[in-house]
């Protein structure tokens, strides 16, 4: 998922602005970096917050800006090749990260930065690990990390930087979460007596909302508020704009949670530590900016993986159940909209992806306890399908046409879960060539919904499953294989994922902790094919038990069909042929009674064709 890609947007007097900034004698730097976005790590940000897409013109939600006196890079993964080449203009040039010879932003700055370089960048968007990294990695070039309190781009910005949101926050009841929030900062309280913490600063933006059994909307699509929390052995501060914060969220917090001003953060833990904490170290995540810990004194404190976001991961029941009966209700929706889309195609006017996009909202609309998207849909035509992270700009989007594949990525946020789900279908006739990609992605989806592993497996070990189909046919794809799924939270969720990032291989999946399954391929310029469900980690059944470790698999949430026009059933193996029918029938069987509610006919007889048996 993405923010919708743009246009180009002309940056030349906003980069020259911000090399005159630069040069200025109380900054004397020779490169400004704009590495992460708001001052909580988010991948999702408030328009305020969008400083390297206000610089550069891109606007994904992953990158990097690098800003020198002469020149202007754009470090970016394999997601977003193709997103930022139709974003940026001639000031930047474009680093393809991951690609021979390319360096990483870090490596740019050590190794091919001038030696003496003076390097300045905002201290609330760095880590405070990834700021000890670059120290030392610039020591050999005496170069050095030059923290700047006053965010550069913001003053290029000025006065028409939008406004922090301070949206109303709501509770989220406990039929929902199914643990209250005393019962959550027990668990935390816990995790800190074995860690001999005195404290642990919360600074990312959903385990705040987690924490405390609340949401909100200052973020479009994660249902979050701008926060941080302090929790101690005896007493738990929130720090939040008061003018969010009504009766009903005071009485839910009660007594046991002082509320201090947003603002006030920095300070108070500045006093925190020498006045209150008697020495005892402080616990923070990997993510907490260079800022907040400087508050506290780096000294001072633990960094390690949060144990809000290991709570958080795993599940609980009725989270669980939650997340099962959501993605029934979304694949209602998912189903009328399809069904609607094909007699659209044969017999309607020209529908363009953004208003196919808009429908589908509609039907997810008409759902219970739909409370708005989990993001931007990517609905995605021919060669548009091709750009991972694509969304149509209703402005200037593409015709969906029915010789084309149509990949559509979306989902939507409930009271009782989050949904993310991408279907890919031709309704028309497919090349031998689509049909084949298409089997070959079918079946590292059904290897990863089929796994059966040992406990202590991380999803770094399972990814090879997904790709090896694809790697049959020399064919890959440029994103990680899953991706964990908050619970009426970010859409996207740490510390679980499948994938190659190494940070996968430390994080064994447990029971109850949510993933994506959502191998591809993209052919670019012609088509992509994406099949994405939600799944969960499970307790696997096994004749044995080899070492005593216990095995996992997984349960699939999503229900939706999958378009079996685009299967070449040939290739597939006996089992491969049983899964697909057999999940076929559990959609039928789930959607099917939802469906005649609506009066949908049309939307039950298109789920019946695409149910069929093959």
């Amino acid at each position: 998922m993405g923010a919708p890609a743009t246009g180009i947007v002309h940056t030349t007097e906003r980069v020259n602005a911000l090399r005159e900034l630069m040069k200025r004698p109380e900054h004397n730097v020779h490169a400004y970096v704009v590495v992460t976005e708001d001052q909580h790590a988010s991948e999702y940000l408030a328009d305020c917050d969008a400083r390297r897409a206000f610089i550069s013109g891109f606007n994904g939600s992953a990158g990097c800006a690098i800003v020198t006196l002469q020149e202007a890079f754009i470090f970016v993964d394999g997601r977003y090749y193709l997103q930022a080449e139709k974003q940026i203009d001639q000031n930047w040039t474009l680093m393809k990260q991951g690609l021979p010879n390319v360096p990483t932003w870090q490596e740019y700055l050590s190794k091919h930065l001038e030696k003496d370089s003076r390097i300045g960048i905002d201290p609330t968007l760095i880590s405070a690990l990834d700021a000890k990294d670059l120290r030392e990695s610039l020591k050999g070039r005496k170069s050095e990390l030059v923290p700047i309190d006053e965010n550069l781009v913001d003053q290029v910005w000025g006065s028409d930087r939008p406004a922090r949101p301070q949206n109303k926050i709501f509770p989220l009841d406990v039929k929902y979460a199914g643990k209250t929030s005393k019962e959550k900062l027990t668990e935390l309280r816990a995790k800190l007596v074995k860690e001999e913490a005195g404290a642990m600063i919360v600074n990312m933006l959903d385990e705040v909302a987690w924490l405390f059994n609340l949401r909100g909307s200052d973020i479009a699509f994660n249902p979050v508020f701008f926060a941080y929390a302090l929790v101690t052995h005896s007493k738990a501060v929130l720090y939040v704009n008061d003018a969010q914060i009504g009766d009903d969220v005071r009485a839910h917090l009660g007594e046991d949670v002082e509320i201090h001003p947003y603002n006030e953060v920095f300070n108070h833990l500045k006093s925190f530590y020498a006045e209150e904490d008697k020495g005892k170290k402080v616990l923070v995540g990997k993510q907490t900016s260079l800022a907040l810990a400087n508050a506290i004194g780096l000294d001072n404190l633990i960094i390690k993986g949060s144990p809000i976001a290991e709570l958080k991961a795993q599940k609980n029941d009725t989270e669980t159940e939650g997340f099962r009966q959501a993605h029934i209700r979304d694949g209602v929706a998912l189903v009328r909209y399809f069904a609607w889309l094909e007699e659209r195609l044969n017999t309607g006017p020209e529908l363009n992806e953004s208003q196919g996009a808009d429908k589908l909202e509609e039907f997810r609309s008409q759902g219970d306890l739909f409370m708005g998207l989990s993001f931007t849909t990517i609905s995605s035509a021919g060669p548009n399908g091709a750009i991972i992270h694509y969304s149509p700009n209703p402005k200037d989007c593409a015709i969906i046409k029915k010789d084309q594949m149509y990949l559509c990525d979306s989902g939507a946020q409930y009271w009782d879960g989050t949904t993310d789900v991408t279907r890919t279908w031709h309704f028309g006739t497919p090349t031998a060539e689509e049909i084949r990609a298409f089997t070959r992605v079918l079946q590292g989806h059904i290897a990863i919904d089929t796994a059966i592993f040992p406990q202590g497996t991380s999803g770094y070990l399972l990814d090879a499953f997904a790709r090896r189909p694809l790697w049959q046919e020399g064919l890959d794809y440029r994103h990680g294989t899953g991706h964990g799924v908050g619970h009426f939270l970010n859409v996207h969720e740490g510390p679980q994922g499948i994938g190659t990032r190494l940070a996968y291989n430390s994080t064994p999946l447990k029971k109850g902790m949510t993933l994506s399954n959502e191998p591809g391929y993209y052919a670019d310029g012609r088509f992509g094919i994406r099949i994405e469900s939600v799944c969960i980690v499970t307790e696997a059944s096994t004749p044995n038990n080899f070492g005593d470790r216990g095995y996992l698999g997984f349960e699939n949430f999503t229900m939706c069909p999958i378009h079996t026009k685009l299967v070449d059933v040939s290739l597939l193996t006996p089992d491969e042929r049983s899964w697909l029918n057999s999940y076929h029938e559990t959609v039928l069987a789930k959607l099917k009674p939802l469906l005649e509610k609506t009066g949908d006919q049309k939307a039950v007889s298109w789920l019946e064709q695409q149910c069929a048996a093959v």
